[in-house]
This record gives C-alpha cells, sequence and structure tokens, in this order.
C-alpha cells in the first residue's frame, strides 16, 4: 500500500491499543463512504478497498473486537455494498436504522413511524423533488425516515441554491437536518452517529471506540466520544477528532497496524 502513510502519534496508540486487555472489548466503528470506501460520483459504485474487506474479516475475527459501520446510507444499500463479516453491525440513515449482518442476511431492529411521521415523510419527498427540478446532477434519496438532497453530480450554480433550499425547507418543516459533503439529509426521525455510536457503546460494554470518518456528521461520533477512545478523521476539513490521515488507503493501513498489534 505505498500511498498508506499513518502518523508516527497514530501508529503509537493503535500499537499501544491492541496490546491492552483492559481495552476489552474493543468497539471498531468506521464510516464507509470516503473512509473505507473512495468517494464517487455513482454513489452504487462505492466499494471498500480490497485490502479494507481483508483487514475487516481479520479484526472481527478476534475475541474481544467488534466491528460496526456507521453509515448515512439506508440500511439495504449499506448492507448491499459493504462486503463486511457476519457479526458485523450496521449503523445506516445516521442512525435511524440497525441490524446485525448474519449468515442468512440482516437481523435487523424494526423502525416504525407513526402516522403524523410518515405524512411529513411524503410531504418532504415531495417537496424535496421541486428543489431537484430543473437542475442538472441534483438527485433526490428516499431513505424509510429521512429524504436527501444529492449534488455531488451538480455544477455550482445548480448545487449552492439546491443545498440551500433544501436547507431551508427542512427549518420550514421543523425536520432534523444534516448537512454533508454534496448531501442534505431532512429527517423526520432525528438521529446521529455521535448517539448511535454511544448506544452500541453501551450496549457492547466497550471501554475504548475506534471511530473512523471523513465527513462533516461524523464530528458528531467523533465529539460523542472520550480522550481514552481513539478518533480518526479520514481527509481534509476541520475536525474534533485527534487523528488525521490522508485518505482511504492510509485508513485501511492504521487498521492494519491495529490488526496487527493485537494479542
Amino acid at each position: 500500500m505505498p500511498d498508506a502513510q499513518v502518523p508516527d502519534d497514530l501508529r503509537d496508540r493503535l500499537v499501544a491499543l491492541g496490546g491492552d486487555p483492559a481495552a476489552r472489548p474493543l468497539l471498531v466503528a468506521l464510516d464507509f463512504d470516503g473512509t473505507l470506501a473512495p468517494l464517487q460520483d455513482d454513489p452504487a459504485a462505492s466499494r471498500i478497498l480490497p485490502a479494507g474487506v481483508e483487514v475487516l474479516a481479520a479484526l472481527a475475527a478476534w475475541d474481544g473486537v467488534e466491528l460496526a459501520l456507521v453509515s448515512g446510507r439506508a440500511m439495504a444499500d449499506l448492507h448491499a455494498l459493504a462486503q463486511v463479516p457476519a457479526g458485523t453491525y450496521l449503523v445506516g440513515s445516521h442512525g435511524a436504522e440497525r441490524a446485525r449482518v448474519t449468515q442468512f442476511g440482516l437481523d435487523r431492529d424494526v423502525v416504525e413511524l407513526t402516522h403524523a411521521q410518515a405524512d411529513l415523510l411524503a410531504a418532504l419527498g415531495a417537496r424535496a423533488a421541486t428543489v431537484a427540478r430543473g437542475r442538472d446532477g441534483v438527485w433526490v434519496e428516499s431513505k424509510p425516515t429521512a429524504v436527501v438532497v444529492h449534488t455531488r453530480l451538480a455544477e455550482p450554480d445548480d448545487a449552492a441554491p439546491a443545498e440551500a433550499e433544501a436547507l431551508a425547507l427542512g427549518t420550514e418543516l421543523g425536520v432534523g437536518t444534516l448537512h454533508g459533503k454534496d448531501v442534505v439529509e431532512l429527517t423526520v426521525l432525528p438521529a446521529d452517529k455521535g448517539t448511535a455510536l454511544q448506544a452500541l457503546r453501551h450496549e457492547l460494554g466497550a471501554p475504548v471506540v475506534l471511530y473512523a470518518g471523513d465527513d462533516v456528521t461524523d464530528e458528531h461520533a467523533f465529539a460523542a466520544l472520550d480522550d481514552q477512545d481513539v478518533t480518526l478523521k479520514v481527509g481534509a476539513g476541520q475536525t474534533v477528532a485527534r487523528y488525521r490521515v490522508a485518505d482511504p488507503h492510509a485508513g485501511v493501513a492504521a487498521l492494519a497496524l491495529l490488526r496487527d498489534a493485537l494479542r
């Protein structure tokens, strides 16, 4: 992995973490797009780096290590693309959906909306469609609890007003709003990665969490963790994470260091 560089302070922390029996069970929780999988213009083309698939399988095989993917993607989409071993926890829609991968498919927590929430979600979809209409490269994704306006494929003259209108729509209708890289997500069931990560941590009794992410929405997860945890920003941008690597290749290299340090 010639372009993967892991800073010395992160290397030292991962080696120490791998050899620390008091850090078990260790929760290794990771964003998907931009963290394990290089960003793609077509979201359906995203795949975890091959070296990442291998290192995740190795980490999940260790007794005392729990693996989770924490993504803004809808659960069905995340599961279809994830390439993770059985036993992995999947947290989708920024925490609104959760499941565990089994040998036979997904063991899912059921998401139920009230009639009022379902009506609001339908209204959001209709209004979001008007935001995208007539703007090349702007499109709308429907999730079980949210509507997402995507602008990655749009030119700036179309992307900027689309994002502004989507944000204004969220304010007008009083729904949860998440503004990430080239996306605005409007949700009728407020959730964020930090809340979801803390819930999983407490459920598993994990004294230490390693969390890696690349997007603005991952800052919720970084901020929710403690000094003993490992927070890793992948790529550029302001962050409260303690450590940083340049790209998904370097992120996978960091995970490989942890794998090799486990004992």
